[in-house]
């Protein structure tokens, strides 16, 4: 990363304009402390006691090396946003993160790997949010350490927002709605969670909003907003409350009308990692979330046009 100090910057420290401007964090700056030409000026090594002067020419060594951990794969993935410091694709369903057990070459991180392999770019997988196998839609993965840091530190101040569109099974009352329970991982398995007593010792808070849109044919379509990032919470509040989502053999049952849970990450609100720009993305439905919607509410037309 390249930076020509402006004059409003003339006679500052460094370490002000890495830490206020750049909002570089503390680990971050360590990092590039103990690099040989992790923080030039001018193409000569500074310390952060540096001060800045207009003109200069300010460089620091965030760019990633090529990662070995992740297999190029060409694999299909649609790329609805791409600059040099953020990429979001809409992840189809089937399609897992990021590389796990069983899953070495058949990711996002995989096709992301093959898409910038191919344009010699280097590449290290690092999304901002995750989504389970079988959800479809909008991933944000930063493209470097910087702007990583600060999507983390969106994230942790609940500054990022994420809608869902679900298919539920039952029919629920139109209108708005709140679950506000702790989660936790069951005894009986590392992957499943359930409801549980706030008391528990591994008990995390967790509030779903939501906006129930149609009720018909014993389903419910439903936007939902997680307002903490629970693994799996969507899926167990709505079990919770007698309405699992559709399809989801986990928390609920599988389904004729469509060959996974009915779990769309529809929209994400954020601000640009540089720019500070607000940003607000969509991803279209999937053709197996437009034919379960299209089959059990079939007189809701306006609701289905505003979705997609």
């Amino acid at each position: 990363m390249q930076i020509t100090v402006k004059q409003e910057y003339n006679g500052i420290p460094l370490l002000r304009f890495l830490r206020g401007e750049l909002q570089l964090s503390s680990k971050m700056l360590k990092h590039l402390k103990f690099l040989p030409d992790g923080i030039t000026v001018n193409g000569r090594q500074v310390t952060v006691r540096y001060l800045l002067r207009t003109g200069d020419l300010l460089t620091l060594a965030v760019e990633d090396e090529i990662s070995a951990e992740i297999t190029p794969v060409e694999l299909p993935i649609t790329i609805l946003y791409e600059d040099d410091d953020i990429v979001v694709p809409a992840k189809p369903a089937e399609m897992p993160t990021h590389p796990s057990h069983d899953h070495y070459d058949d990711t996002v991180a995989n096709a992301l790997a093959f898409r910038y392999q191919k344009d010699g770019v280097p590449f290290v997988f690092r999304p901002v949010n995750r989504l389970d196998r079988n959800t479809s839609g909008l991933l944000l993965i930063a493209r470097n350490r910087i702007c990583a840091g600060r999507m983390a530190e969106q994230m942790r101040k609940k500054e990022i927002q994420k809608t869902y569109l679900a298919v539920l099974d039952g029919e629920m009352p139109l209108g708005e709605g709140e679950i506000d329970t702790c989660l936790h991982r069951t005894e009986q398995s590392i992957i499943l969670r359930e409801v549980c007593s706030p008391d528990a010792p591994d008990a995390d808070a967790a509030l779903t909003r939501y906006t129930v849109l149609a009720a018909q044919n014993g389903h419910t379509l439903v936007r939902a907003h997680p307002l903490t990032g629970r693994t799996h919470q969507l899926r167990v509040h709505f079990a919770s409350i007698g309405h699992p989502i559709t399809g989801d053999d986990l928390y609920g049952n599988a389904s004729p009308l469509i060959p996974r849970h009915a779990l769309h990450a529809h929209t994400l609100t954020f601000r640009h990692p540089t720019t500070g720009a607000p940003m607000t993305l969509t991803a279209p439905l999937p053709k197996d979330m437009e034919a379960l919607i299209a089959g059990c509410f079939p007189t809701d037309l306006p609701i289905k046009r505003s979705l997609t």
